[in-house]
């Protein structure tokens, strides 16, 4: 049986050889890019089932690059490697449409998580940023309308949720990635306090965000 291809990005050679390792026993390691223009030839070109980069990058960031390839058709999932642990950088990476944001003083079983999680089309953040970065935006808004702080791209999915559509039917709808849906659904059920899908439909109908 073949084992998963994994295509690295980081403009540190000594981490890719590490991750290389790493990953070695149930991964088949198809390319190393050292910046993000080598990232968006050698996404294109090796088809590898999984990317993991960096974000900081010579060239092209690794949320740029990712950006692109999701402009392209490429919806291979991406689960970012970074020493970044500012939640503004890990929202961006999510909305952009990545799998996964691990930090690279974790362990490195979070990074083979990330990966299992990223195969079941699931979005993984490491521990220690998990609530930070999926807590809800504002805590000024009025308690009595959950919904003041939901972005209009929220709003929309939400819509499109209500009405029946599956997270991938939606995702191309918009023209977006699923995993960017997935994503501002939690972002909406941990806003609106709702605890699964059905919660969250029926918030949305009560709050009268299905439009006119």
């Amino acid at each position: 049986m073949s084992r998963p291809r994994v295509l690295l990005a980081d403009d540190h050679r000594i981490v890719a050889v590490g991750l290389e390792a790493l990953l070695a026993a149930d991964y088949e390691v198809v390319g190393w890019a050292p910046d993000g223009r080598t990232l968006l030839d050698l996404a294109r070109d090796t088809k590898a089932d999984f990317i993991v980069a960096d974000i900081s990058m010579p060239g092209v960031n690794g949320i740029r690059a990712l950006e692109q390839m999701r402009r392209d058709g490429l919806d291979v999932p991406v689960v970012f490697l970074t020493m970044h642990a500012e939640p503004v950088y890990a929202r961006l990476a999510l909305e952009a449409g990545a799998a996964g944001y691990v930090l690279k003083d974790t362990a490195p079983r979070e990074l083979l998580k990330a990966l299992q999680v990223a195969a079941q089309g699931g979005i993984y953040v490491s521990s220690e940023m998990a609530d930070a970065v999926f807590e809800a935006p504002s805590t000024t808004r009025p308690k009595r309308d959950p919904s003041t702080g939901l972005t209009a791209r929220q709003r929309e999915i939400l819509r499109l949720l209500a009405a029946g559509q599956s997270a991938k039917q939606v995702a191309r709808l918009l023209g977006i990635s699923h995993r960017t849906v997935e994503y501002h659904k939690y972002q909406s059920m941990v806003m609106l306090g709702a605890k699964n899908n059905a919660e969250l439909v029926q918030m949305t109908e009560r709050l009268n965000l299905l439009g006119p």
